[in-house]
């Protein structure tokens, strides 16, 4: 009857403990989802909601938004908030050439905007020649942001065939520019057609309307959160991007 109440109270101090331990479990859980939640606040002029953890903010343009009045972008300032970086679609494939890449790359400039130059990766072409194409179109200066590859489509090719072309781009750019380019692509499409083979390079991630941080298990460098903001200068939705870091590790990732 003894050893009876024994195991009795054995098993009741097993089943607090457990208790215990899952309580303390569900907590830490909680705590990590709650650290990793951003707090965003609404932006009436800019038509969204922004970050608001982070203190550099940018846009990504193409053709799409045509000649862009870069001094009204310049000019913006909401809350506190202006667009201090801007990438630019230059190239895609082997031989096209965004028509509006030149005029806008040149104004923004003007207005000293940080630059940045993105090439759109077509999977069923040569890597070397749209490499070449892109170093052709883009002369990047002191100041500018790292190159970028824009990959986010991989056709019918297998993962190991996609992997070897973009690394054939991401070499023949990183040795002409002597800097480590930037990869562009979605959180979902890095996590399947590249991986931890390719965590060396600058990521920017697109992951939209996520109300946490961007959801990859890596280090990124820009995030591109939504596809519908508005600008000042600009007739068209635009992209909106934070960048991860404070503004002395921003000017470190420019072009020396």
């Amino acid at each position: 009857m003894a050893r009876r109440r024994r195991d009795a109270n054995y098993n009741g101090l097993k089943l607090i403990a457990v208790t215990l331990f899952i309580g303390l479990l569900v907590i830490w859980v909680l705590s990590w989802d709650h650290a990793r939640r951003v707090k965003f606040a609404h932006y009436e002029a800019f038509g969204i909601d922004l970050p608001v953890l982070y203190s550099i903010h940018g846009i990504d343009v193409s053709r799409y938004q045509k000649e862009i009045r870069w001094n009204m972008v310049k000019a913006m300032n909401v809350e506190g908030v202006r667009i201090e970086f801007a990438f630019m679609k230059a190239t895609e494939g082997e031989g096209l050439t965004d028509r509006y890449f030149k005029y806008n790359w040149r104004q923004a400039k003007k207005q000293k905007i940080t630059r940045g130059a993105y090439h759109f990766f077509l999977p069923g072409q040569d890597p070397i020649k749209q490499a070449k194409h892109f170093i052709s179109r883009v002369k990047l200066e002191k100041g500018d942001l790292p190159p970028v590859l824009d990959a986010e489509q991989a056709g019918v090719l297998p993962v190991n065939v996609y992997r070897a072309k973009i690394r054939q781009w991401l070499q023949m750019v990183e040795a002409h520019y002597k800097v480590k380019p930037i990869i562009y692509t979605s959180a979902e499409f890095y996590k399947k057609y590249m991986g931890p083979e390719f965590d060396e390079y600058p990521l920017w991630v697109a992951h939209y309307y996520e109300r946490k941080s961007p959801r990859i298990n890596r280090t990124w460098t820009f995030w591109q959160h939504n596809d519908r903001g508005n600008v000042n200068g600009i007739n068209a939705f635009v992209d909106f991007n934070v960048f991860n870091g404070d503004s002395a590790t921003f000017q470190q990732l420019l072009l020396k």
